[in-house]
């Protein structure tokens, strides 16, 4: 029997999980059926290729989403975070099995025994960040506590990066994935440990001083502390770690000027903005304080 793959969402981050559940398919035997507001999105990504099936759809429609997810062997959500609980009360009512790449909010986290009762795999946090920094940290985890080696601080950086060959800006950065939350990111402010103390960084100095660190091959790059590090500490099993804190990398040519764009307020997604008679000189000019001799390099990109 053929096994049904529906994945939710068909935006930036689908391409290339699309891309490559195509070539799977004949050998998975398997259906794929991709979900999205928008049509032709998906027919983009999907093209002839055997076994895919483009279904548009409002996922708030819940008879519509539910009929789709009962006829599922495996979901996959790549919708907006938000979203992700309704597939997953779905995928839990219907007994399908479902990965995101999302972080674990404070719904799906209270499904959590649900899930266990019901032998469900629900697999979240299976991106690039979180998720790739943490198989690697669990994996130098357990190979240090095997040999028998002690754990004192834990720090962990994570970043998608400009591949060299497409590196032509004088930020090092590329849009791709969700634009709103690359100008959100951060907006949280973040909590993480150092030297036994917990510490808060609120959003207004998230970017600001930037560390860095020396990468192979890289030379230095820049972090800023990811979110809430503290949630992870009993996760990673390091409650007795001195120092634990999770970062985000960027080029320190793209902190820098983003500082001050935070700094002019024009990351702020809560105040009102007309568009219809914005420019860009308008939205700009709350940055003009900020731009001095020694950044404009950066912010002629803008």
């Amino acid at each position: 029997m053929r096994k049904h793959i529906l994945l939710f969402g068909a935006g930036k981050s689908a391409g290339c999980l699309i891309d490559y559940l195509k070539t799977q398919l004949q050998a998975l035997n398997g259906q794929l059926t991709v979900v999205d507001t928008n049509l032709e999105l998906i027919l983009s990504k999907t093209g002839n290729a055997e076994n895919t099936k483009a279904v548009s759809l409002d996922v708030k429609d819940n008879l519509l989403r539910s009929a789709l997810i009962q006829s599922a062997d495996i979901v996959i959500s790549l919708l907006p975070p938000s979203l992700h609980f309704l597939v997953a009360m779905d995928c839990l009512e219907q007994g399908k099995h479902l990965l995101t790449a999302s972080y674990v909010d404070e719904n799906i986290a209270n499904l959590s025994q649900a899930i266990k009762e019901k032998g469900l795999l629900f697999l979240c946090e299976m991106g690039l960040d979180p998720g790739i920094d943490h198989m690697s940290a669990m994996k130098l985890l357990d190979d240090i506590t095997s040999g028998k080696g002690e754990i004192i601080s834990f720090k962990s950086h994570c970043g998608g990066l400009v591949a060299p060959s497409s590196d032509d800006n004088p930020w090092h950065y590329k849009i791709s994935w969700n634009p709103r939350n690359v100008v959100v990111a951060g907006s949280t402010g973040a909590v993480y440990r150092e030297d036994g103390k917990d510490k808060h960084i609120p959003y207004s100095r998230s970017f600001e001083n930037c560390a860095e660190v020396s990468l192979p091959a890289l030379g230095n790059l820049a972090y800023y502390p990811n979110r809430d590090s503290l949630s992870y500490i009993p996760i990673y099993k390091l409650g007795h770690v001195k120092s634990f804190l999770r970062t985000t990398l960027r080029h320190p040519d793209f902190c820098k000027p983003w500082d001050l764009l935070v700094k002019a307020g024009l990351t702020d997604d809560k105040l009102p903005v007309s568009a219809g008679d914005l420019t860009f000189e308008k939205w700009s000019r709350p940055l003009l304080p900020f731009v001095t001799k020694e950044n404009e390099v950066q912010f002629q990109y803008l």
